[in-house]
C-alpha cells in the first residue's frame, strides 16, 4: 500500500474471470440456466460459455503461468497473472500482487458480458443477480481495496434498478452499460430510469469495450476483417463517447459521471473536434450553442477514459486537460490493452513529459472521482 502523502494508484480497468463458481449463486429454481463451460479439443486452453445452445459472451484463454510468461516474452507486454488471482479464487493472493505492482485499489469488470449473454428477460436478470452475488462476497475479503461493476438485466429495467441497489450495498461503484445493448444507444430514454437511481445511488455508468447487438457483432466478424475485434467492440465504445457528448444528458443527469473503458484514450483529440463541430453546425438550426470550450468538454460532462502507456499522454493533455484521463491494467486478459506492469510503464515512459500534478490526476484522482471512491 502507498503511504500516507503519495499517491494511491487505483486501476480503473482491472478484471474478474468468471468460473463455474460464478454460478453457485443461482437459486435453486434457476439452476436450469447454469451457463455449461465447454474446452476446444484442439486447444484445452480455449474454452466456451454455453448459455441454452448458445456460445455467449468471453472466456479468456486459461493459461498456466508458464503459458503466460511465454505469451508475455512474444508480445513483449507483461500479461502473467497467478490463475487464482485472476479468478479470484485466492483473493489475498491478488492483494499481494497488488502489492508487487504497486496498486492500492482495483475496480473489476466483467469479462463474460463482452456480448448479448440471453434472449431471454428471465435468463439475463438470473445470470446478472449470480454474478453479482458472487462479487459480494469477493468484495469482503477485498479489504477495502477491491470494488466491482455491476451487471444489470436491462431486458427488465425493474429488475435491473433492483439489482443495482443490491450492488450499490455490497461495494460496487458504477453500473456496466455496454455501447450498443439490443437496438438501445446509451443516450435512448430506455435508460432513463437507470441512470435515475445511478444518480441517486451515486452509482457511475462504465462503458467498457462490449456489444451486446448481435447483427453487429456478426456483420463485424466478417472473414474480410483484419482488424478483428476492434470493429467490434472498441469502435463502438468510441463512437458511444460522441453520441454522449452530443446529447442532453449532461443537463438530465447532471451528477451521473461517465467512463470510457479499455478503448484507448488516442481517439480523445479526434471525437472533442468532431462534437465541436457539428455542435457549431446545430446552432445553426436554432440549437443553443454550446459554448463549452474543447478542452474542457469532458469535464464538462463528467466524462472520464482510461488511457494505455502506449497513447501519446502529452499530447492528449494538450488537447483535453489532464482531467479526464486514467490508467488500467487489465489485469486477468491477455488481449492487446492488457499490461500488468502499466503502472511502472506510464511512471518511467512519462517522467519529465508531464507534469507531477497530471500523472497523480491519471494515477488516482481521476478514477477516484469516476468511482466515487472515497477513502
Amino acid at each position: 500500500m502507498a503511504t500516507a502523502g503519495k499517491v494511491q494508484v487505483i486501476d480503473a480497468d482491472a478484471h474478474v474471470v468468471e468460473t463455474e463458481r460464478t454460478w453457485d449463486y443461482l437459486e435453486p429454481s434457476e439452476q436450469k440456466f447454469r451457463p455449461l463451460l465447454f474446452s476446444n479439443p484442439a486447444d484445452p486452453s480455449r474454452r466456451y460459455w454455453v448459455v441454452g445452445d448458445k456460445i455467449r459472451g468471453l472466456r479468456t484463454r486459461t493459461l498456466t503461468e508458464a503459458q503466460a510468461e511465454a505469451l508475455s516474452k512474444t508480445t513483449g507486454r507483461n500479461v502473467n497473472t497467478p490463475l487464482a488471482a485472476r479468478q479470484m479464487d485466492d483473493v489475498a493472493l491478488r492483494l499481494r500482487h497488488m502489492d508487487e505492482l504497486g496498486i492500492d485499489r482495483q475496480v473489476l469488470h466483467n469479462t463474460l458480458w463482452i456480448e448479448q449473454m440471453a434472449d431471454r428477460a428471465d435468463v439475463e436478470a438470473a445470470l446478472c443477480r449470480s454474478w453479482n452475488r458472487w462479487m459480494a462476497d469477493i468484495w469482503k475479503q477485498g479489504n477495502n481495496r477491491i470494488f466491482w461493476v455491476s451487471v444489470l438485466p436491462y431486458m427488465d429495467i425493474p429488475e435491473a434498478i433492483s439489482q443495482m441497489r443490491f450492488a450499490r450495498e455490497h461495494g460496487a461503484v458504477a453500473i456496466c452499460v455496454r455501447p450498443y445493448e439490443g437496438n438501445h444507444l446509451i443516450t435512448d430514454p430506455y435508460y432513463y430510469p437507470v441512470y435515475e437511481e445511478a444518480s441517486r445511488l451515486d452509482l457511475a455508468v462504465a462503458i467498457h469495450i462490449a456489444n451486446a447487438n448481435p447483427a453487429s457483432c456478426d456483420l463485424n466478424r466478417s472473414p474480410w476483417d483484419g482488424g478483428g475485434t476492434f470493429a467490434t467492440f472498441r469502435a463502438p465504445t468510441v463512437v458511444a463517447c460522441h453520441t454522449l457528448l452530443m446529447s442532453d444528458l449532461h443537463r438530465l443527469f447532471p451528477k451521473l459521471r461517465w467512463g470510457f473503458i479499455e478503448a484507448s484514450a488516442q481517439w480523445i483529440p479526434w471525437v472533442l473536434r468532431e462534437a465541436k463541430r457539428r455542435m457549431g453546425a446545430a446552432a445553426q438550426f436554432g440549437v443553443e450553442k454550446d459554448q463549452t470550450p474543447m478542452n474542457e468538454l469532458l469535464g464538462a460532462r463528467n466524462i472520464y477514459v482510461s488511457c494505455q502507456t502506449d497513447d501519446d499522454v502529452p499530447y492528449i493533455i494538450k488537447e483535453a486537460g489532464s482531467d479526464c484521463l486514467m490508467i488500467g491494467t487489465d489485469y486477468g486478459h491477455f488481449d492487446p490493452s492488457s499490461e500488468i506492469d502499466a503502472i511502472t510503464l506510464f511512471r518511467e515512459k512519462f517522467a519529465g513529459l508531464i507534469s507531477d500534478a497530471a500523472a497523480a490526476n491519471i494515477l488516482e484522482n481521476n478514477a477516484r472521482r469516476l468511482y466515487g471512491l472515497n477513502y
